[in-house]
């Protein structure tokens, strides 16, 4: 996905989120989110939003410490104002991240080709998925995520999150993951070995013709994938197919947290 792709998905993620949480108790209790309410919801999106675009607008070059953070969100608002102040942030993110310029240099922590394509595509995917989540909370399944975004984000978080040396996941003897969408281009299928070292992901280079056996198997819509990966849907729910050792799905809620 290009630049422009990934901030008209910002765009239409976080009008849908807003839209969401507006027509909801801000009280209501977030089900993918259990330590949450919709209000803590909102107010975490929001923060990030004004925390990137005060990264990227100001260019800095370090990671804000906490004093610059809480200086970037301002005060917090209401919760009669906490959508309007949701919506004035995210609409500002969306204009800062379109005028910023393409060699742009400043503090990011993925690999990326460059600090704003890699803010732009991971400001989508954060907006994306806590979308899924207000709508868990008002209790709708709402739309669903696009194909080739939701294939970008499960690459994100497999080959981009899973390559920093934080996750959990980690097996005794080595155990393989085949994740296949069954949906979308590529990137995908991947295949991802479990051990005592670093969870290794790797694209099956002949694709799914040539992808190899695996320990498990998930397979279906790149949707349904996306959210099962990033934690939002059941171990056992029936929207993805598991072949093979189910309980690598465990290991994987117990261990994949991003924070």
């Amino acid at each position: 996905m290009e630049i422009t792709d990934h901030i008209d998905a910002l765009r239409r993620e976080g009008t849908l989120l807003a839209d969401a949480a507006a027509g909801t108790d801000l009280a209501a209790p977030v089900p993918t989110c259990p330590d949450w309410r919709l209000r803590d919801l909102v107010l975490h999106t929001g923060q990030v939003h004004r925390w990137v675009t005060a990264n990227v607008r100001d260019a800095h070059r370090t990671r804000m410490d906490a004093d610059g953070e809480r200086a970037a969100w301002g005060p917090e608002p209401d919760d009669a104002d906490l959508v309007d102040w949701f919506r004035t942030g995210h609409a500002t993110l969306v204009a800062t991240l379109t005028a910023a310029p393409a060699d742009l240099d400043c503090w990011s922590f993925l690999p990326a080709p460059s600090p704003l394509a890699f803010w732009a595509r991971r400001q989508a995917h954060e907006t994306a998925v806590h979308r899924t989540d207000a709508d868990a909370a008002a209790g709708v399944e709402g739309p669903r995520v696009d194909a080739e975004l939701a294939l970008d984000g499960i690459d994100e978080l497999l080959r981009g999150f899973m390559s920093l040396d934080r996750t959990r996941v980690r097996s005794e003897r080595p155990r393989t993951v085949l994740v296949r969408p069954t949906d979308g281009d590529r990137p995908g299928p991947w295949l991802l070995t479990v051990s005592r070292e670093q969870l290794s992901v790797e694209l099956p280079p002949g694709g799914p013709a040539d992808a190899p056996a695996a320990d498990l198997t998930l397979s279906g819509p790149a949707h349904d994938l996306y959210l099962l990966l990033w934690n939002r849907l059941p171990v056992d729910t029936d929207r993805v197919t598991r072949s093979g050792d189910r309980s690598l799905l465990d290991l994987w809620r117990e261990g994949a947290a991003v924070r």
